[in-house]
């Protein structure tokens, strides 16, 4: 397996630490709230490290913190949290180059530093320790770093053990799955295995990282498609992604692209409408533009109140234009990321896209299977383009959650 020099940092308590900062405050010894004051029942978003100390969790109500405990309620500042973390990739900048970095989200980044060890003449934990010190010195936050070969393995060793070390550095390497990777529980401390996630793979028996590397990978994927496979490989410290890979895709890639601006607050039990109409959406446009898709962009942003989101891409192990494919990766992907937040945008990206000139087969389709279903969806192309798209729904179109028949009317649902 190829052996890379990766960095994870993650800025410790991001939002409550600038705020801290900003007011002379030390996070390490001051209780202070990140949440919406004027709301009851508000959700904080961060709390300073002295308040998990006490076993106050970052995402948590207001109303739980226990009544003893004293803290300062701030309200979130979502400009100032994007222009500290601007001024930390900036430090990144000083010592790599742009195609070096992927920004993970407003307080975490990957960073490939395997070609400037050399350069600098430093091991990649010196190198580390180098950027940790001067993100600390020119902005007075805390960040802590995974170091591994691969993005996955540096990702956990920040996450599992980095934040608990003096020196807020920790390496994991591949001889570490078995004792230190495998050894992870319950699951959802594993990264991209949520607690919905968590509950299904409970269910299969799975109560562990090591249960899931020694499970059968072909039931795996049998059960969750491409993404049960890269489950299965991460279980097992096992990372093919490269940062350099992932920032010339984001550039040269073609796709289609759909985002909806909710207008109510949804939750795990009604959004899945809403997703699947989104990809129901582009699947139509590539069947009648043509194309097939390998690829899947699919992120989730929360209430304005609350801020913050995920967005998320998976390689396909096949093309498709099939909507009951693209729709099980998106749900996957939300059952890895989704932490039970007010949701109020979806966002839906196909990408990888190549021209339609061939049946692709699969080994768990039939060529009849996929005949069948090319058949079908060329009927209802057929009868939505003659007759309008709101002349032929699914039956949960109907329901109080949908936005579908009004989004249609508004964009030409119903023709003459």
């Amino acid at each position: 397996m190829e052996k890379r020099n990766i960095l994870c940092i993650d800025l410790k308590s991001f939002f409550a630490s600038v705020e801290c900062v900003e007011r002379n405050l030390d996070p390490y010894t001051t209780p202070l709230v990140v949440c919406d004051p004027k709301q009851k029942g508000a959700i904080t978003l961060a709390v300073t490290p002295y308040l998990k100390k006490m076993g106050i969790k970052g995402r948590t109500r207001v109303y739980d913190i226990p009544k003893h405990i004293k803290y300062i309620k701030v309200p979130p500042r979502m400009r100032l949290y994007q222009q500290k973390s601007k001024e930390v990739i900036g430090i990144f900048l000083d010592f790599i180059a742009e195609e070096d970095i992927h920004v993970y989200s407003i307080d975490e980044a990957f960073l490939d530093v395997t070609d400037y060890l050399r350069l600098y003449n430093k091991s990649d934990y010196d190198l580390a320790k180098t950027i940790l010190k001067t993100v600390y010195q020119k902005t007075g936050l805390t960040a802590t770093a995974g170091l591994g070969p691969n993005m996955l393995l540096a990702k956990v060793a920040m996450d599992i053990e980095a934040k608990n070390n003096d020196d807020n550095i920790a390496y994991w390497d591949y001889s570490d799955v078995e004792t230190k990777l495998w050894k992870i529980a319950p699951l959802s401390k594993m990264w991209g295995i949520g607690p919905r996630m968590e509950k299904r793979l409970n269910a299969m028996g799975l109560f562990s990282v090591g249960d899931i590397a020694k499970f059968d990978k072909v039931k795996l994927k049998q059960t969750f498609g491409v993404m049960g496979l890269d489950l299965w490989m991460h279980c097992n410290g096992i990372d093919t992604a490269r940062i350099k890979d992932l920032k010339n895709r984001e550039i040269k890639d073609k796709s289609f692209s759909h985002s909806q601006v909710l207008f109510k607050d949804y939750f795990a039990f009604n959004i899945p409408i809403i997703i699947y109409e989104m990809v129901d959406v582009l699947c139509r446009r590539l069947r009648s533009e043509k194309y097939l898709c390998q690829g899947i962009g699919f992120g989730i942003s929360y209430s304005q109140k609350i801020g913050g989101g995920f967005y998320r891409s998976q390689k396909l192990d096949a093309l498709t234009n099939d909507a009951e494919v693209i729709y099980k990766v998106c749900m996957f992907i939300f059952d890895q990321y989704y932490i039970n937040l007010p949701i109020r945008k979806v966002s839906i990206s196909l990408n990888r896209l190549v021209e339609n000139t061939q049946v692709q087969l699969n080994l768990f389709e039939s060529f009849e299977e996929i005949e069948n279903k090319e058949r079908i969806n060329s009927t209802i192309d057929e009868i939505t383009n003659r007759y309008g798209k709101n002349s032929l729904l699914k039956a949960s179109s109907l329901l109080k959650d949908s936005t579908i028949m009004d989004r249609n009317n508004k964009i030409g649902g119903h023709r003459a």
